[in-house]
């Protein structure tokens, strides 16, 4: 049975991980709409924080990225899309706070969590890499003080690929 388990589970990981982005109507912060299977980074990696404007581990993630990520984007051309899932009534407090962090990140909105339960994600936050091509090739939940370490060491194994 616990072969079973692992094997299920280990498929599960595989198939996510070569997953291609859904199609999901999001907006962008003037409110136009993104559809999220169309988004790229000319042929580079890029990489998808969902986040939300209370989520604490959120910001700290987005802020420690924000800190290298021009070098990052210097060295590897990578580009970040962040995503928040706040809803509608909190939806007015994303712009004010990226403008007021000074984030480049394209921001996105997905108010009604569209995105986010597609790709089947339960919790913020919550970081995709993607690569040139447009397939999942890692995900993960939860941040840690530290780990954008691992984002940009994935993002350079995928520029050399």
């Amino acid at each position: 049975m616990r072969k079973i388990y692992t094997l299920l589970v280990m498929l599960a990981v595989a198939l996510c991980a070569s997953a291609q982005l859904p199609s999901v109507t999001v907006k962008d912060l003037d409110g136009r709409a993104v559809d999220t299977a169309t988004l790229s980074n000319d042929g580079k990696p890029f990489a998808i924080s969902f986040f939300a404007t209370w989520c604490k581990p959120c910001l700290r993630e987005l802020k420690a990225i924000a800190e290298v990520y021009p070098e990052w984007q210097d060295e590897t051309g990578m580009k970040m899309y962040i995503v928040s899932i706040d809803t509608s009534q909190n939806a007015s407090k994303v712009k004010p706070l990226v403008d007021a962090e000074g984030w480049e990140y394209e921001t996105l909105l997905d108010s009604n969590s569209d995105f986010f339960r597609a790709l089947g994600i339960q919790s913020v936050p919550h970081m995709l890499i993607v690569d040139g091509s447009g397939n999942i090739v890692e995900s993960h939940s939860g941040y840690t003080d530290g780990a954008e370490d691992e984002v940009i060491k994935k993002i350079r194994s995928l520029t050399k690929e």
